[in-house]
């Protein structure tokens, strides 16, 4: 499976329906939203209004990446917006169980995020619950960092261990992704790719979604 998601964080916001309707035409398969608070992440993105107004657009599934704390006050918040697929992260959540049966109680798919240094061990115990594994290839909060060459071995690890557990959830990354480092990521057993200035930023996007998921 090779499912691209291209992160809205590197759109153009002053043209972001114009973005959209772009991607809506392009062989993308989600679109990635990233919401970041300022206080898990240096930074802060989109809120709540914000997917709602891309959902009013996207005619793909919004693939939102809850970089925040407590996210549980606001996962219904974000289902309620459009999200699909809901994301949090293990380091921001108390009961991460809970949390991922509040997601699916949403209605949306259930997702967990690693940060670099995160071992798999912390989510060895929701797999059943979990419809997404994100892996974070960069340190998150910023866009267009450095790819971290570890997360290869990462990426071949948690495969191994998926397949030990029979689980079904996809094996996404998150950071750094290019052209480069793209037919790598699949074949160590990735599904979904998350890539923000690797199509933004290239003279044609819509070429570039083609070339990262041949």
């Amino acid at each position: 499976m090779k499912i691209i998601s291209p992160s809205l964080l590197s759109a153009d916001f002053g043209h972001l329906e114009r973005d959209i309707a772009m991607l809506n035409e392009s062989a993308c398969d989600w679109l990635h939203v990233d919401v970041m608070d300022g206080v898990f992440v240096p930074n802060i993105s989109f809120g709540q209004p914000i997917v709602k107004a891309i959902k009013r657009y996207a005619a793909k599934p919004l693939d939102v990446h809850l970089m925040i704390t407590d996210p549980d006050r606001y996962i219904r918040d974000f289902a309620d917006a459009g999200a699909d697929i809901i994301t949090v992260h293990s380091e921001a959540c108390i009961h991460l169980d809970r949390t991922l049966k509040l997601i699916k109680d949403c209605g949306c798919r259930s997702g967990v995020a690693l940060n670099p240094a995160t071992p798999l061990v912390m989510i060895e115990n929701v797999l059943d619950i979990c419809d997404l594994v994100l892996l974070m290839s960069v340190n998150p909060g910023f866009g267009g960092q450095s790819f971290i060459e570890n997360t290869y071995n990462k990426v071949s690890a948690f495969r191994q261990l998926r397949e030990q557990r029979k689980s079904s959830c996809l094996i996404s990354v998150d950071g750094g992704v290019n052209l480069s480092n793209a037919p790598l990521l699949f074949n160590a057993g990735c599904d979904v790719l998350v890539a923000g200035n690797a199509v933004f930023k290239s003279d044609s996007p819509q070429l570039t979604i083609q070339k990262l998921k041949q």
